[in-house]
């Protein structure tokens, strides 16, 4: 059967895997151009499936395996692409951390991945400089770019090859190319933990096949569709959402290197997009740029975004003649619910449910008992289809339960359901910020902050501020160690290069006493978030503190 931007349905369910999928569009679309990269880049659907073959083959010379992990430290760049598919064509998984880590944060995924393969590029060698080497190290490193970009020295044990080099090792006389079941793990995807370190997501390829199904339905993407990506690659919302629902509908896409607010319109004009997403505070950075007699010379028929406040949603939709669909979801439990085309603008409204493939409810969140529509609990969802949501948690089954209780996924979410069936995104329920589009984990910030010689212990929550686009900015509080005294700016600079750019502090706060905790030993951060900004609280953009990237 065919794909659904075509009049004749969708592809069965045993087809839904990423190798399928390619497979189908490279015989169904040949030598159209399918994706292009700021660099120059440019893979047709046909040569996209050949050369992921060529990879995979590759891969398979180094040893790579079913089951192994490859980890990729890479930007939107086509590799990072290759990579995903000549995985899944092993039956190995793709590991894409992001490319902001460093220290603590990096060396966490590091360690739990456990990779076979490390995929580094050239520019980011130095987010290893603070990692130590694990257990169980790689048996080979790939460099994307310089050749003479030196090995980091956790990495030292491992093979050393350059790209070319990879391409040029023979295949293996007994190589068998895989092809998968739609329960087969495709990914390892890292979300930030709340109390504890990031989670790696299991994601099995009818997962990301139909995270980008359900946007291609939901959009009505057609390969007359050119989709502009500006969002990073290592995220469900680039790499599943945006681009295999493209490839699903044989929409063509454009990959920006980066999201850049200032140029974001010329961007999208230059690459003739007709869709696009925005996360977090990407549409309202755009909204913020000085207005221009040209706002509306483009061909974008829609934008995807979340989350949109009412200051400046309508306004946007208005200025610049885009209309906003909004939806949601989590890395975990797919995108279960969308707008439809030609709605109007409810800001915080996540549409309708995805029912053909998803159960959604809203639970109370002390009994998990589900509550009628109107009433605010947490938002749960379980799957109709097998393959279709995580797999669990890499090697942390604690995690998994806790998440899947009494049947349902626990998305840590509050919602709502209005009269008319649609689900009402509220706020959040777990103790994890959200700044940038970023999901942070407090307490990865507390392991750097805990480190620095003048800190006894810290806290670190999310706090609301005018003109953070409804999300988060990070607030520490900090106990100094015995005689020692805390300067915040010193904080910082300790902070910047042992964490990414968006998890640094904004906002710090010295606090004499101990931190109050439970009577279990964890720390109550309730009041902490509540008490916001205070007379004593030292705020980096008043004495204009840049964080390096």
């Amino acid at each position: 059967m065919a794909d659904p931007a075509s009049p004749h349905g969708r592809a069965p369910w045993p087809e839904w895997t990423l190798v399928h999928l390619i497979r189908r569009q490279a015989g169904a679309h040949g030598d159209r151009p399918f994706v292009r990269f700021e660099d120059g880049q440019v893979l047709s659907f046909r040569r996209l499936d050949a050369w992921t073959d060529e990879l995979a083959a590759s891969l398979a010379a180094l040893g790579v395996q079913a089951g192994d992990r490859v980890l990729g430290l890479i930007g939107n760049r086509a590799e990072a692409i290759g990579m995903l598919f000549a995985t899944a064509k092993l039956g190995a998984v793709w590991v894409p951390v992001n490319t902001g880590l460093r220290g603590a944060f990096l060396q966490h995924q590091l360690h739990n991945a456990e990779p076979r393969v490390v995929v580094l590029e050239d520019r980011l060698t130095a987010n290893f400089r603070d990692v130590a080497a694990g257990p169980a190290g790689p048996e080979a490193v790939v460099i994307v770019g310089d050749a003479a970009t030196p090995m980091p020295p956790c990495l030292t044990g491992a093979r050393r090859l350059v790209f070319p080099e990879l391409r040029a090792l023979p295949a293996p006389a007994d190589l068998a190319l895989v092809t998968p079941a739609p329960g087969d793990i495709a990914m390892i995807l890292y979300t930030s933990g709340t109390t504890g370190p990031s989670k790696g997501v299991l994601i099995p390829h009818g997962h990301g096949y139909l995270a980008g199904l359900g946007l291609a339905e939901a959009t009505a993407l057609t390969a007359a569709d050119r989709y502009f990506v500006c969002m990073p690659l290592f995220h469900a919302n680039a790499l599943l959402m945006q681009l295999v629902g493209s490839l699903i509908a044989g929409a063509q896409v454009v990959v920006a290197e980066r999201f850049r607010a200032s140029s974001w319109l010329e961007e999208v004009r230059a690459a003739e997009a007709t869709i696009t997403n925005g996360l977090g505070v990407i549409p309202e950075f755009i909204f913020r740029q000085p207005p221009t007699e040209r706002d509306r010379e483009h061909r974008l028929r829609l934008m995807m975004a979340v989350p949109i406040a009412p200051e400046w949603g309508a306004p946007f939709e208005q200025r610049f003649g885009i209309p906003f669909m909004q939806g949601f979801g989590m890395t975990e439990c797919n995108i279960v619910a969308y707008t439809r085309p030609g709605d109007d603008l409810v800001p915080g409204c996540a549409g309708y449910p995805l029912t053909d493939w998803f159960e959604v409810g809203i639970a109370d969140p002390h009994t998990d008992a589900l509550l009628p529509a109107g009433q605010t609990g947490e938002i749960v969802v379980r799957p109709k289809l097998p393959g279709c949501v995580m797999a669990g948690y890499f090697r942390m089954p604690e995690k998994t339960v806790e998440a899947w209780r009494n049947l349902w996924f626990h998305t840590g979410d509050a919602g709502r359901f209005d009269d008319l069936g649609r689900l009402h995104y509220v706020d959040r329920i777990k103790d994890c910020i959200r700044r940038r589009g970023e999901n942070i984990s407090s307490f990865e910030i507390e392991q750097v902050l805990n480190a620095h010689p003048t800190v006894a212990e810290s806290a670190v929550v999310g706090i609301r501020v005018a003109g953070a686009g409804g999300e988060d900015e990070v607030k520490a509080y900090v106990v100094p160690a015995a005689g020692a005294a805390v300067d915040p700016v010193a904080l910082l600079d300790w902070c910047t290069p042992r964490m990414p750019h968006f998890a640094v502090p904004r906002f710090v706060e010295v606090v004499r006493g101990e931190l109050a905790k439970t009577p279990t030993g964890k720390l109550q951060k309730t009041p902490l978030r509540e008490a916001g900004i205070t007379a004593t609280t030292w705020d980096r953009e008043s004495v204009g503190y840049i964080v390096r990237r």
